[in-house]
């Protein structure tokens, strides 16, 4: 549901993961997408007619057999499905058609979502229902530990922890330019810290805005999204989502630095991708941010605190941000690469076929 022009980090994953394997591997990856019309797209998606009442939306898939015609169709080795709703269904259907394993990649917290906006008992629901499509994986996949222990608790513990991967080339230092502040009609005294993602009540945003309240000039939040109307703010800056992925570089490379206030994020890719361009971050210490981001290529602020964080953010400023970025970017170098993410995937990939060709019962791993 979150592929799409405003997907974001999730679109942005699956078509960096289908590039790196064409250039890196033998692999056939057919992605198998919710669209707006049926065919192949222009980066040879293949597009699913689904609705959606605008284009920032979410795609939401409502007729069963296309689907289930062109999983069969292309007759894959592994299903890979990142949406538990109907088409995940589909897919296990599919999966045991043609008697072969299904891994789930979990990476939306929707149980929490649901409790802050719809309340606990619909929430509860939520969780049994994914547990009940998680455990009838063969595997499930979850991009850090934080949500691993999560799918845990539920009772689903056929879960290997992958991360995500980073354009290296793209999200880049080297796409910094010293015109920002210009653009913006800003001092060059100003100081500017970004968000990118969407404009929804999950990411805290409200927290975000009242840090920004109490800090006043010269500090400036540039957002980037869609999604819920953003109240004016002085010092809030808001610009719409950014399609190029060379466009987002270059803003947050020439920027002082990310931030983020999400507390429930699942991994939290933007931040990474901020890192990469040679930018610290300031994120809450709630959700996977912790495990990516450390003392040296950032600061962690009290979820859901305004005060904390504009602290956080007056502190972050104490530091030398230009060091920091530079030791982010190496953080990002070491570890979460394409080349090393993916070839770690494609590791669990012959694992789990291993597996259901010999029979096995399912994996369990941390």
């Amino acid at each position: 549901m979150l592929y799409g022009p405003m997907g974001g980090g999730v679109a942005r994953y699956l078509k960096e993961k289908r590039s790196w394997l064409a250039r890196n591997s033998p692999c056939r990856h057919s992605l198998l997408v919710p669209g707006p019309f049926n065919g192949i797209g222009e980066e040879g998606e293949h597009f699913i007619a689904t609705w959606a009442p605008n284009e920032a939306a979410r795609r939401w898939p409502w007729r069963v057999t296309p689907w289930f015609q062109a999983m069969l169709r292309y007759a894959p080795d592994i299903i890979e499905v990142e949406d538990p709703g109907l088409v995940g269904w589909v897919a296990l259907h599919a999966a045991r058609e043609l008697g072969v394993p299904l891994v789930a990649f979990c990476h939306s917290e929707l149980v929490g979502t649901v409790a802050r906006r719809l309340g606990p008992i619909p929430a509860t629901v939520m969780r049994a229902y994914l547990r009940s499509f998680y455990r009838r994986c063969d595997l499930v996949l979850t991009p850090s530990e934080f949500m691993r222990r999560r799918l845990l608790r539920w009772g689903v513990d056929n879960v290997v922890v992958r991360p995500l991967g980073v354009d290296l080339k793209t999200f880049n230092p080297a796409a910094r330019t010293m015109t920002l502040r210009r653009e913006l009609g800003l001092a060059e005294s100003a100081r500017i810290l970004v968000y990118a993602g969407r404009f929804a009540c999950e990411k805290n945003l409200s927290v975000l805005l009242a840090a920004f309240r109490r800090l006043g000039r010269p500090y400036y939040l540039l957002m980037l999204g869609t999604g819920e109307p953003i109240p004016r703010q002085p010092n809030v800056i808001v610009r719409p989502y950014e399609r190029s992925s060379r466009e987002l570089a270059r803003i947050i490379a020439s920027a002082d630095g990310f931030v983020h206030a999400g507390d429930q994020e699942t991994f939290g890719l933007v931040l990474l991708e901020a890192m990469a361009c040679g930018r610290g971050v300031v994120a809450a210490a709630a959700g996977a941010a912790p495990e990516l981001v450390t003392l040296d290529t950032g600061l962690l602020a009290p979820a859901r605190d305004a005060g904390s964080l504009a602290s956080t953010i007056h502190g972050f400023y104490q530091r030398d941000l230009d060091a920091m970025g530079r030791r982010a970017r190496a953080h990002v170098e070491r570890s979460y690469s394409w080349d090393a993410v993916m070839r770690g995937l494609l590791d669990v990939y012959r694992a789990v076929q291993s597996w259901q060709l010999r029979g096995t019962a399912r994996y369990v791993a941390s």
